[in-house]
């Protein structure tokens, strides 16, 4: 069971390891989740919208590709290839690989839904030495050259949670 005592400090911690995780992309859009959701990763459609010709295979590529962008031992160029617009975003990814906390922080993908045949909301805890710091958080996948990737909308939100978000390039 979470401690809840100390909410502010364990947030401000949260968006501390966001600046200086180099994938500091997923956390989300801030929009926060339903505290009842499934923990288990599970794809919906809204009904009248376009989805991917193969909703269950793109939902496993979102969750992988979550995972590389998130895991501490992918290389910055295994999360370029994941990253929206990656290349252009590598200077982001870079600045921040050296930093202890990265090798901490990592990501579950909790729900994809997707919202026309080129994007997705994604639900997703990020998780630092495997426990919540920012749970419920919420992203998006755009399916760019073939690749559904983890967008530059995200990977900016959690940039703007840091106190040195204005020395990032590229948010």
């Amino acid at each position: 069971m979470r401690s809840r005592k100390h909410p502010r400090t364990t947030a401000l911690a949260a968006a501390a390891v966001l600046v200086l995780v180099p994938v500091a992309a997923g956390c989300g859009d801030d929009e926060g989740s339903e505290p009842g959701s499934s923990p288990a990763p599970t794809a919906t459609v809204t009904q009248g919208q376009n989805q991917p010709a193969d909703p269950a295979a793109a939902r496993a590529e979102i969750e992988k590709n979550w995972a590389t962008f998130f895991d501490p031992d992918s290389s910055t160029d295994q999360k370029v290839a994941v990253l929206e617009n990656g290349d252009r975003m590598r200077p982001v990814l870079q600045a921040f690989s050296a930093s202890p906390q990265a090798a901490q922080t990592s990501v579950e993908v909790k729900q994809v839904t997707f919202t026309s045949a080129t994007g997705a909301d994604v639900t997703y805890d990020l998780l630092v030495a495997g426990n919540p710091a920012l749970p419920d958080s919420k992203g998006t996948s755009v399916h760019q050259q073939d690749t559904w990737k983890v967008s530059v909308k995200t990977l900016c939100a959690l940039v703007k949670l840091s106190p040195d978000a204005s020395a990032v390039p590229g948010c």
